[in-house]
């Protein structure tokens, strides 16, 4: 497995520090977020999910605890917009250029506006898809988000 993807790239471009994890990817597990926690044997607070919505019809991303679900209504609210609804796995993987189970918010083909669900702040590290099925990232949760550029908000149901 490559170690080396487009978010490996950009941290490194930020000179953000950071580690490479791989694990057993299982694309049948009911949660893959929930799988690679336990896989890394981490907590699920601290392994983070990427998901992919359209905000007002347009591409956002949000980044929260894989044992948690994302609230529409407050990812609209973070992001400053009306309605959000879940972004098609197809138009997920066109938009970001990685595979659905391994997209990250890190080096997608087009950046676009990131919310990270703000209790993930208070971990001293966090796990984050490398860009790769079966790949994680671990990095300090405020260099994530200032990576991204990302709005800290309450984004969990």
């Amino acid at each position: 497995m490559a170690k080396t993807t487009r978010a490996t790239q950009t941290l490194s471009k930020l000179g953000i520090v950071f580690s490479v994890h791989s694990y057993d990817y299982n694309p049948d597990a009911e949660s893959i977020g929930m799988q690679a926690a336990e896989a890394l044997q981490e907590s699920p607070s601290r392994v983070l999910k990427t998901l992919m919505a359209e905000l007002d019809g347009k591409p956002v991303c949000v980044v929260l605890p894989s044992d948690h679900e994302v609230s529409m209504k407050k990812l609209a609210a973070a992001l400053g917009g009306k309605s959000a609804t879940m972004m098609k796995p197809t138009d997920a993987e066109r938009l970001t250029g990685y595979h659905v189970g391994g997209i990250s918010p890190f080096g997608q083909k087009k950046q676009v506006p990131t919310a990270i669900e703000q209790t993930a702040l208070s971990e001293p590290h966090v796990f984050i898809n490398a860009g790769q099925r079966g790949l994680q990232l671990r990095l300090d949760p405020k260099d994530a988000c200032r990576a991204l550029n990302a709005v800290a908000a309450s984004v969990i149901a």
